[in-house]
């Protein structure tokens, strides 16, 4: 029990120590989103990777063609003509007055997929372009996304803008909630120190003479994660990055259990391979968690009926840290995402309640990216062999 003890002490610190970040979270997202926006707006590349059909996927890109934003281009990029997506987009391109294109990549062989059909897409972006900024299909911008996206690029110092994404579910579910709230934990991580930030594929700018003189392209090759290469590449050149909240955009949609296993595993397997500092710590932080939690309840129930009274004081303690943080988290987020208020509202008891099983799904997410390095997005498999080599183990049409 001393040790228990102990490991739940160190819990409840590091628990104070998330909340008072999520503290400087809110502060920041309210600071910024009520900023002046800069009226810094050349023309800009808008590229769309992009490979099958997804629920929501007109509504998702319509959003692309209708933004309040004075002279873009859109560029849509699939690695086969065959892909029934490319049927929705020639149908939004058809009615839309924005110059936008469809690009065939071609499928990958030195790289993941979506990366190579970025190498692709920026080879072929229009000359008067100054600025690129990645999105993902699964993204529904606000109309004003790329206009506050692009703002911040007025300093010549930073390397990029950022936002990222909060999953909305459609008709809910436990498994789409869960998922809402893991994700809801990366999006806080974000903040005031550039140094620190990261960049977001589905939601990124940077000026083009900037990735060009970063080299982007090649430094992409052999690559499976854009967005976590661009960071590394970033942060080499002391470059910052900064996080402009109001372009924190709806990824609108659910998801079963096993979608859920495979996205949220994926994306630790990833930064496994691509940023190893981030996910040690992960995995012993979710460890610890579940020790001093769940561990807490088994300890209770076995020791009914005579019970030790710290302990109810402990799980409670732990608990509402990261009820208060999550409530904290939730509210502001309505700050740039007001339009789906009713969604949010709707999606406030899992936030609350749900946390403490979505560090449990670090946990085992964290445990499998120890073993496996073996990912698979949008049909095709990969082996990520190191975070400059990624061999395709099979790939569906």
């Amino acid at each position: 029990m001393v040790l228990y003890y102990f490991l739940a002490a160190l819990s409840c610190w590091f628990g104070v120590q998330s909340l008072l970040n999520g503290f400087r979270y809110a502060a920041y997202v309210r600071r910024e989103t009520s900023r002046a926006v800069s009226q810094f707006q050349p023309f800009v590349s808008v590229i769309v990777p992009g490979r099958g059909v997804e629920p929501g996927l007109a509504n998702n890109l319509r959003t692309l063609l209708t933004q309040d934003y004075p002279r873009y281009e859109v560029l849509f990029v699939f690695d086969s003509p065959e892909d029934p997506a490319t049927r929705v987009v020639a149908e939004l391109i058809s009615k839309s007055a924005v110059a936008a294109k469809t690009i065939i990549a071609g499928p990958a062989t030195d790289s993941g997929q979506k990366v190579h059909n970025l190498r692709i897409a920026v080879g072929e972006v229009d000359s008067q372009s100054e600025v690129l900024v990645f999105v993902d299909t699964d993204a529904r911008p606000a109309k004003d996304w790329l206009k506050l996206l692009v703002a911040p690029l007025a300093d010549e110092t930073l390397g990029a803008s950022t936002g990222y994404r909060w999953f909305i579910p459609d008709r809910g579910g436990i498994a789409s909630r869960l998922r809402s709230v893991w994700n809801a934990s990366i999006a806080s991580a974000l903040g005031g120190d550039m140094a620190k930030n990261f960049c977001w594929g589905g939601s990124t700018a940077i000026r083009r003479t900037t990735f060009a003189k970063l080299g982007m392209d090649e430094r992409w090759r052999g690559s499976v994660s854009d967005d976590f290469t661009l960071t590394h590449v970033l942060k080499e050149a002391k470059l910052p990055i900064h996080f402009t909240p109001n372009c924190l955009v709806a990824s609108v949609g659910d998801c079963d259990f096993k979608e859920l296993l495979e996205f949220t595993t994926r994306q630790i397997k990833i930064t496994r391979v691509y940023a190893p500092q981030l996910w040690l710590p992960l995995l012993l932080g979710s460890a610890l968690f579940a020790i001093a939690f769940f561990g807490g309840i088994i300890l209770l129930i076995l020791s009914i009926p005579s019970p030790s009274p710290a302990l109810p004081l402990i799980l409670l303690i732990l608990f509402t840290l990261g009820a208060i943080k999550s409530f904290i988290r939730w509210r502001v987020i309505f700050i740039p995402l007001i339009g789906y208020r009713d969604a949010l509202m709707r999606d406030l008891p899992a936030h609350i309640f749900l946390w403490p099983f979505a560090s449990l799904l670090y946990l085992y997410n964290g445990i499998a990216a120890g073993f496996s390095r073996r990912i698979k997005w949008r049909g095709i498999t990969y082996e990520l062999k190191s975070p400059n080599e990624a061999v395709i183990i099979s790939r569906k049409s």
